[in-house]
């Protein structure tokens, strides 16, 4: 029988390689994707977020985390949609037009991912049109903008001036982010 914790340990530590194989394991044996998620993936992201917190873990342990908890979350996706399990709401995340930065963003999508949430990450230098498309085609709940560069923190107010113009500025709430923010 497989020991559930070493999925949850595997996440803490960032062992992608470890994260997966529990998880093969577990799905063999039968376990249920669910609590796969639940019980031992999301806890694991919420100690390496306090290990952020206190100081202890740094963006690179973030990232390593997420990336292990990620590969899992790749074989468990579609069991989950197979049993019905509904997600949390949809996002939409993207870097803006101008920037090509992306590390916060994958970082804020995989947490976004293994907390429940759908999330379609249209990747980096997306025009506002994109953003639009996405949020009508998928339903969205929730946008995400990034930018690094403040000289594109601009592309920000345009986007979200051109989600109004689209008429669906106020069926999404709005999440900006990134360091100058």
């Amino acid at each position: 029988m497989t020991n559930l914790d070493n999925l949850y340990r595997a996440v803490v530590n960032g062992d992608r390689k470890a994260s997966i194989a529990v998880t093969c394991e577990a799905l063999a044996e039968g376990a249920e994707p669910l609590d796969l998620v639940s019980n031992y993936m999301v806890p694991a992201m919420d100690e390496v977020g306090e290990l952020f917190e206190r100081e202890e873990y740094f963006v690179p342990e973030l990232l390593l985390s997420a990336r292990a908890m990620k590969g899992s979350l790749e074989l468990l996706r579609p069991l989950l949609a197979q049993s019905g399990a509904k997600p949390v709401g949809c996002v939409v995340i993207g870097t803006v037009k101008g920037d090509l930065h992306d590390i916060g963003k994958n970082l804020v999508a995989s947490l976004l991912e293994g907390g429940g949430f759908d999330v379609l990450d249209l990747g980096v230098d997306v025009p506002p049109g994109a953003f639009i498309e996405a949020v009508k085609m998928r339903h969205a709940n929730i946008v995400c903008l990034s930018a690094l560069l403040t000289v594109t923190m601009p592309s920000m107010r345009i986007t979200i001036d051109a989600l109004a113009r689209a008429g669906v500025r106020d069926r999404v709430k709005i999440m900006v982010g990134g360091a100058p923010v």
